[in-house]
């Protein structure tokens, strides 16, 4: 298996909206580790692009993510200890009410809200077969599961499949699936947390008990995920039972890294001291810098993925533009001031301990 031959056990996080880029994932390869292409909000055109572009400048093994659509995930949760999710009617008045809310912002950026559509399927179908096609050696999925079947046909074509998860009961459906590695993510991770149905609230185990839960019931590698940012940490998850560690934030500074200079000028600005979970941008939970935006909306922000994405995108693109980030998603693990401005293979080295 790709990853668990891995020269340095260091994996590139996919990063979607930007920040991994084509030369990112080649770089964290090219440094033993494994890079990854993040496919979430391409069509499947423009993650075809980035490939060509990866193929094309190195013939190390890469990875693609792909985000998992309602209509495509086998997950099913029993919301025994949280709210059921919002659906038809009531989630639609829901988002109708969020949005009615970000209508000042709009008017003072210039921008239109869109009416949000539901059940949009993030290109899925043809985003399967053009790893399929490519034989892309290792794809992993975020904010689902497979069906059996897709990750069987996968599997034939000699692909690894990678499920992200959250806690062990979502670690054990993907084992049952027929998955062939799992991320384990913790609570401190910067960007969306990995939950497999949105409407559930994520674990807050700490990640080192998380990988050894999940590490003593899978035969399968396991790649700890979550706020790592120094080679001391990721030492501990190893030891703990990870093959391998993935690191997001501490590459969002790296000069291969596709992060907006408004989001770097503010992972490196004082007056941002801590990081919060929130649904705000998106409609699932995610970690970012907290902001005004953050704290005023929070708790009005439903579990509407990915109504409430499309909702927030004219916001976070006007913002950027106007080199403003008071509306952007600054998506931060809580090691984002660990990050810093060298070239990607220094910190796949140094969180390895290579260097």
């Amino acid at each position: 298996m790709v990853i668990s031959s891995l020269d340095v056990p260091v994996i590139g996080a996919p990063m979607a909206g930007g920040p991994s880029t084509p030369e990112l994932a080649v770089a964290v390869s090219e440094a033993g580790g494994l890079g990854f292409l993040a496919g979430g909000y391409l069509t499947a055109g423009q993650l075809a692009g980035q490939l060509a572009d990866a193929w094309d400048a190195s013939s190390c093994a890469l990875g693609v993510n792909l985000f998992v659509p309602e209509s495509a995930n086998t997950f099913t949760c029993s919301y025994a200890a949280g709210p059921a999710p919002l659906r038809g009617d009531l989630r639609a008045r829901a988002v109708s009410q969020y949005r009615q809310g970000l209508l000042g912002e709009a008017e003072r950026l210039g921008v239109e809200l869109p009416e949000p559509v539901a059940g949009d399927t993030d290109d899925w179908d043809r985003k399967l077969d053009l790893v399929l096609r490519e034989k892309v050696p290792v794809v992993s999925f975020t904010f689902g599961l497979p069906s059996p079947a897709v990750l069987a046909e996968l599997r034939r074509a000699g692909i690894e499949t990678v499920a992200t998860v959250s806690d062990v009961e979502e670690a054990e459906a993907a084992i049952e699936a027929g998955i062939d590695a799992l991320v384990v993510q913790g609570p401190d991770g910067g960007g969306h947390r990995s939950t497999l149905d949105q409407a559930k609230e994520p674990s807050a185990e700490d990640l080192l008990d998380l990988v050894a839960a999940v590490r003593e019931g899978t035969p399968v590698p396991v790649i700890a995920a979550g706020g790592i940012s120094t080679p001391e940490r990721a030492r501990q998850l190893r030891d703990a039972g990870a093959t391998a560690v993935q690191v997001g934030t501490a590459l969002l500074l790296t000069p291969e890294a596709g992060t907006a200079l408004a989001y770097r000028r503010a992972l490196k600005d004082p007056a941002y001291t801590r990081t919060a979970v929130t649904r705000a941008f998106s409609g699932r939970p995610a970690r970012a810098l907290e902001t005004d935006f953050i704290r005023e909306r929070a708790s009005q922000a439903p579990a509407a993925y990915p109504e409430v994405h499309q909702l927030t995108s004219p916001l976070r693109r006007a913002s950027a533009a106007a080199d403003d980030p008071g509306l952007m998603a600054l998506w931060a693990g809580t090691g984002w001031q660990d990050a810093a401005d060298v070239p990607a293979a220094v910190v796949v080295r140094h969180i390895a301990g290579a260097g």
